[in-house]
């Protein structure tokens, strides 16, 4: 299977991505010459883990009967301080929301994408060191 994004200048540090299903405007920070009018392509790559395990983890609870009142992911990165930046390590924390949680299987929906169905993260772990945190809210 092949992906194809396209990606079109608007202008300054403006661009229009045609994604399957959205257009995301790109801008750069003004700092850089940028207006702020639109994401930038590094907290884009977190957005595709987390949807990606988010995704994976829906489904499965959905499987496996454990669906929470509430699911939040939250991922993190922190970027290497020499050019080209990337990032070097990851944080990835789920918080299930519910009364009753049925937490072993919530923790295996969990584990089931971070080690199998992930490919966005399996793509991570190739240059960031990765770390999972799972949390069960009453």
């Amino acid at each position: 299977m092949t992906h194809k994004v396209e990606v079109d200048w608007k202008g300054k540090m403006q661009f229009e991505a045609k994604v399957p299903g959205a257009v995301i405007p790109l801008d750069a920070a003004e700092s850089v010459g940028g207006e702020g009018k639109g994401s930038r392509s590094k907290p884009l790559m977190l957005t595709s883990l987390a949807g990606c395990t988010g995704m994976d983890v829906a489904s499965l609870m959905k499987k496996m009967r454990a669906v929470p009142d509430d699911l939040q992911i939250d991922v993190t990165g922190e970027l290497t301080d020499e050019h080209p930046k990337y990032y070097k390590k990851v944080r990835v924390e789920y918080r299930f929301y519910g009364k009753n949680l049925k937490k072993e299987k919530l923790q295996k929906c969990v584990d089931l994408s971070v080690e199998r169905y992930c490919g966005v993260m399996e793509m991570f772990r190739r240059f960031a060191e990765i770390e999972i945190v799972v949390k069960f809210i009453d």
